[in-house]
């Protein structure tokens, strides 16, 4: 099913944008963080409900007071984000497997892992600080739709994917993710551990890795 969308003003799409990085939020925090008003927030929300793009939930209280109402996006949103034609894809996978076989199939992955890696090098560079190699790979996946950010957290430096374009393949074909990665592991350098945390295909809403100094 494709959502039939509302005219997404420049507000609506912040507000999708942000439940699409950081997940369900109420309409206070919404509008706080986006510097609109409650009122308008909630018109926005209201909009996007009747598309089918987000849906609302009421969690208990933890103390005094009404009962809180977050916002998330629904599976019809990912609609509004970049999916790389993935019908093409998962058929073009398929036949791989069929003409090449398992073996076949992943030669041409790590043909493509080894394009990547020349891509991620070229833009993180000489880049000595962990920081900001990790920073320049995250814009380097933005680019390729992944919606990639740098986040501290706890003491620890995350690389978040709030968005993957590849999904179905990645479904059709678990070697994408595990090429991904050593792909990371790769491109960042042997001075460095990167742990998945979070996986898309395992039920989380994204995908997030570890970057740690070794």
């Amino acid at each position: 099913m494709t959502a039939i969308t509302p005219t997404l003003t420049d507000a609506k799409r912040r507000v999708i944008e942000r439940l699409k990085r950081a997940g369900p939020a109420t309409a206070g925090a919404l509008a706080k963080e986006l510097a609109l008003t409650d009122v308008a927030v909630r018109q926005h929300l209201a909009a996007l409900e009747e598309h089918g793009l987000v849906d609302q939930r009421t969690s208990k209280p933890t103390g005094p007071g009404r009962p809180a109402v977050t916002w998330s996006l629904t599976p019809l949103a990912n609609d509004l984000f970049p999916d790389r034609h993935a019908d093409l894809t998962v058929d073009l996978i398929a036949a791989t497997r069929e003409a090449m076989g398992d073996e076949g199939l992943q030669r041409v992955i790590e043909a493509r892992t080894a394009d990547q890696l020349r891509a991620y090098e070229k833009a993180i560079g000489k880049r000595k600080r962990l920081r900001d190699r990790v920073e320049a790979l995250a814009r380097q996946r933005t680019a390729e739709g992944y919606m990639a950010e740098v986040v501290d957290e706890g003491g620890g430096l995350f690389l978040v994917e709030n968005h993957c374009p590849i999904c179905d393949a990645a479904r059709a074909c678990v070697g994408f993710c595990r090429s991904e990665l050593e792909l990371f592991q790769q491109a960042l350098g042997d001075d460095v551990i990167v742990e998945r945390t979070e996986h898309l295909l395992s039920g989380d809403r994204r995908c997030v890795y570890r970057i740690s100094p070794r």
